[in-house]
């Protein structure tokens, strides 16, 4: 996350938003950049038609100067830093995700004492920098998120994988834990799915132990038309064929 070339000109006001009840607002020409996290609850942004969902399992930056609908989901309190600063590299809202808020609710808890007491600005900006340092780091904690569900996945190909589920074993939220997969991986968790079983399935046929449909349901097709169809699809030949070709010796 390139975030450590922010340089920060003013903390502009440091408070906790309580948010009840579903509705929804139209926020204009945002006045400042902001930074906010959830304790509890859920809050989605829409902005230039894509969704940002807030919730305890990521952070999210606001972008000065844009326009953008905001969606109360679900009740909760959401801590928010408003400041200036120059050299911010995004122009959109940013979804970073944590392990949990421990850590940034006792830098908020700390920089809004200093905030309110209107003394030492400096310590106060110290803190924010320590906020946009530990979110800059957390690129390691998304490659992390990802390897559990890619382990859930290799371990689990066989049987019905859902988003939600991958999603838990991530500690994210499904919208969130769909953006972040497709950014990494260039395809969604569905295709990658399917890849992963394609693979599994023409290791299978050049085993040549088990039968055509054998091996579709193995791998997780529990239909054998569905199984042909992706098959060829990625493969360029049926599954028979393949196994006539590639199998090392005859069932």
């Amino acid at each position: 996350m390139d975030l450590n070339n922010i340089i920060v000109t003013e903390i502009n006001n440091v408070l906790t938003i309580q948010h009840s009840g579903r509705s929804q607002l139209q926020m204009y020409d945002r006045q400042w950049y902001g930074l906010s996290f959830a304790l509890s609850g859920q809050l989605t942004y829409e902005h230039n038609g894509k969704k940002f969902v807030s919730d305890k399992s990521c952070a999210i930056i606001l972008p000065k100067g844009e326009t953008y609908t905001l969606y109360k989901e679900k009740e909760g309190l959401f801590p928010l830093i408003n400041f200036e600063c120059t050299n911010f590299p995004y122009d959109t809202f940013i979804q970073i995700p944590l392990e949990n808020t421990k850590y940034l609710k006792a830098c908020f808890d700390e920089m809004q004492n200093l905030f309110l007491s209107g003394r030492n600005k400096a310590k106060l900006m110290s803190k924010f920098y320590d906020i946009i340092d530990y979110l800059a780091n957390q690129s390691n904690t998304e490659l992390k998120a990802l390897s559990k569900a890619i382990t859930y996945i290799e371990e689990n190909y066989h049987t019905d994988i859902t988003n939600s589920t991958l999603a838990k074993e991530c500690l994210i939220s499904e919208e969130y834990f769909r953006k972040l997969f497709k950014k990494k991986y260039g395809i969604s968790p569905k295709q990658y799915i399917v890849n992963i079983r394609i693979s599994k399935a023409k290791q299978m046929l050049t085993e040549g132990i088990y039968k055509v449909n054998a091996i579709g349901e193995k791998c997780g097709f529990s239909n054998p038309y569905h199984f042909c169809r992706f098959f060829k699809q990625k493969v360029g030949m049926t599954p028979s064929e393949y196994m006539n070709k590639n199998r090392i010796y005859k069932i």
